[in-house]
């Protein structure tokens, strides 16, 4: 009699391995906030130290906009090529290679300390935002859906606040270890990549919301499909989210160097403070008037952004540091709500497939923003007064700010 032995059954027993547990949509809907939020903070922390650098190495305020412009072009250049492929290749690899990038830029602030490492660092950090800001939105927007599909609306408001939030408590930061560290262009970066570790591997825990679709992906760089019936309400929208971040970009950059020539004022952690009033204004403006409705809440950021640049230009005429401070916060509240009114309306025009690349193209208009007019004030200041240079800039925002704002309410009633 012949017996038959299975060969699978002599084999070396295997070991089960067992995957990490996925979050639920829910908490991984705040991780996500989270993460956004402290890569978005990581990105003004240098604001309040570039004065310190300059100390130190002696350069013009010229080239304090180039190390901001450089951040901004390194974004916009993100969104032109990689912005739009969270939407094909997934939320959760875009993201993830954001939060790696941030981690080699704060590395290069700490071992590249002259005037040409901080213009890369601040480019590389820039190319980390473009590749989060339109992923992040677009997976804060799906993880809420797949959790509370009746309010979706609030992923809107917290995708805002991360972005915001974030922008407003990094000068804060920057400007608490300039003052009080022992060694404050250092410290930071190390805090943020420890920060920013943790996060990542949380992160990983959060769950997919995008199918890759079976067809093969033809790579190209971004393009933006609107629907012929809502391009002029797409593109009024992107102007008005130019005219918006021209504003915090300005307080990004020079607000500083206004501070110290025209008040007298060279206390760093002020300089973060006033910097982290008027991003904080944006993001709580957010929160404030979340209940109104859209078109309300367009209303209130457009004449919040009028009435803040008129009190920037007459500080700039009289050199009042009350008119300045609020007028930078008045003006922040109305850039909070009136880019979080250029993302829904961009949302408004997308579908599944398209989300993240309509939001990478309201995030290169606003980008563009950040990037051209404060570097035109920094290129005007080595030949012209600082009076005149902020006067010109307020006039240009402010009256961006009234046509695409004018175009927005009377496109959105549509």
């Amino acid at each position: 009699m012949t017996s038959t032995i299975d060969i699978r059954s002599l084999a070396a027993p295997t070991l089960a391995v067992r995957r990490p547990r996925r979050l639920s949509h829910r908490a991984g809907f705040w991780v996500t906030a989270a993460t956004f939020f402290a890569l978005m903070a990581f990105n003004t922390v240098p604001t309040p130290l570039y004065a310190v650098y300059q100390e130190r190495d002696g350069f013009p305020t010229f080239l304090i906009t180039v190390m901001f412009a450089a951040y901004s072009v390194g974004v916009m250049v993100s969104l032109w090529l990689a912005g739009h492929l969270s939407d094909r290749v997934g939320r959760r690899p875009l993201i993830l290679a954001a939060t790696g990038i941030e981690i080699v830029a704060a590395i290069m602030f700490v071992l590249w300390q002259d005037t040409a490492g901080i213009v890369a660092s601040r480019l590389v950090a820039g190319l980390g935002i473009g590749i989060l800001t339109a992923s992040a939105t677009a997976h804060l927007a799906d993880l809420r859906r797949a959790h509370r599909p009746d309010s979706t609306a609030f992923a809107a408001t917290v995708a805002g606040i991360a972005n915001m939030g974030g922008l407003a408590i990094g000068p804060l930061i920057g400007g608490a270890f300039a003052e009080f560290a022992p060694a404050p262009l250092v410290l930071p970066y190390v805090v943020f990549v420890l920060a920013f570790l943790g996060l990542g591997l949380a992160y990983m825990l959060v769950p997919e919301t995008v199918e890759r679709p079976a067809e093969p992906f033809r790579y190209r760089p971004q393009r933006v499909r609107i629907p012929a019936e809502g391009r002029r309400a797409y593109w009024a929208a992107g102007v008005a989210a130019f005219a918006a971040f021209a504003v915090t970009g300005l307080f990004g950059s020079v607000a500083p160097t206004f501070l110290a020539r025209i008040l007298g004022q060279t206390d760093r952690l002020a300089a973060g403070a006033v910097t982290f009033s008027v991003f904080g204004a944006a993001a709580l403006a957010q929160v404030v008037f979340a209940r109104l409705a859209m078109r309300d809440q367009l209303r209130v950021g457009i004449g919040a952004m009028v009435a803040g640049l008129v009190f920037l230009g007459a500080a700039d005429l009289v050199g009042s540091g009350a008119l300045f401070v609020a007028g930078g916060v008045v003006a922040g509240a109305g850039v909070g709500l009136l880019f979080r009114g250029a993302l829904a309306i961009a949302g408004a025009l997308a579908d599944a497939r398209t989300r993240s690349e309509i939001t990478s193209g309201i995030f290169l208009l606003a980008f563009a923003g950040m990037t051209v007019p404060p570097l035109a004030v920094g290129a005007a200041l080595l030949v012209i007064p600082l009076v005149p240079v902020f006067l010109t800039f307020v006039v240009l925002v402010l009256a961006l700010t009234v046509w695409a704002g004018a175009v927005v309410l009377r496109e959105s009633a549509r």
